[in-house]
């Protein structure tokens, strides 16, 4: 006879830093990136084999060019499972013209929002929002993200880097304002970026402070999952986990994805290839 704990209440797939594209590797970064599309096609077999609710890219899903889209999305058609995206720096490689396109060309209405699943809250961001490649030429969030870049350097931040972004204000809020809604439906929340905030590191968004301060004053908060820093990291601050997952993209034979499970009492994340097994107790 099974038990309800005998299974979980749901499972989901991550992939983080596909990067595809259709050009020579680059050795000194170990980067493959034209292996990605035999790599997603073999994560994807797996995530198939499995009773899962989504799957979820963190970001970066092509590394340059537009026309890029078409040769990985056909792969996600695959996906027996609901595919949803999230939207990284690399992803607004592509020429100008094509900048207001990104977020439609993956199929969301909005490059933020958010879902529910069986007391869930998923909040997906979209970290390149302020940033000085993702808005269209001549956008005032060009100009803050200049400013703010400026600024970031002038203290020696280790994350002042012009390959990272931030969320705007009106963003920002509304976060703050899921986060509240979540607290008030008695949800727990997982919030996905591409950009990490904790540990600290070169790969950070530059408006990490905020976001640690929001996620960890609210107990609703149990994770925080990104890509980005393909290395991968790994931190926890007051109750809630950090998680950043491992790039695709990276080395010329391994793979790495992840499938999560969510439990009453933790999340149990099972990594394939390269990727950790991690137990987060809730």
């Amino acid at each position: 006879m099974t038990h309800v704990s005998d299974t979980p209440l749901f499972r989901f797939g991550i992939v983080a830093d596909p990067q595809y594209a259709d050009i020579e590797p680059h050795m000194a970064m170990n980067r493959y990136y034209a292996s990605s599309l035999g790599k997603l096609a073999d994560a994807i077999e797996v995530f198939n084999g499995e009773d899962l609710s989504f799957v979820m890219t963190l970001g970066d899903i092509i590394d340059r060019d537009f026309a890029s889209f078409d040769d990985i999305l056909p792969v996600y058609e695959r996906s027996r499972h609901e595919a949803l995206f999230l939207l990284g720096n690399h992803d607004f490689s592509v020429a100008p013209e094509h900048l207001a396109s990104v977020a439609e060309r993956v199929g969301l209405a909005s490059p933020y929002y958010s879902f529910i699943r069986r007391g869930w809250r998923f909040i997906a961001l979209n970290g390149n929002e302020v940033s000085t490649f993702a808005p269209p030429s001549g956008h005032p969030h060009r100009a803050l993200a200049a400013t703010m870049l400026a600024d970031l350097r002038a203290k020696g931040a280790i994350n002042a880097q012009e390959w990272n972004a931030a969320l705007s204000d009106e963003q920002f809020a509304w976060l703050e304002n899921e986060i509240k809604a979540a607290t008030k439906a008695g949800e727990r929340v997982v919030v996905m970026n591409h950009y990490p905030v904790y540990p600290p590191n070169e790969h950070d968004c530059w408006d990490r402070e905020r976001i640690i301060a929001l996620l960890t004053a609210n107990d609703c908060v149990s994770a925080y999952f990104n890509g980005h820093n393909h290395a991968g990291n790994f931190g926890k601050l007051g109750g809630c986990y950090f998680v950043n997952f491992k790039g695709m993209v990276d080395t010329e034979t391994e793979n790495t994805f992840a499938v999560v499970e969510v439990w009453g009492d933790r999340l149990e994340i099972r990594g394939f290839g390269r990727e950790d097994d991690r137990t987060l107790l809730l």
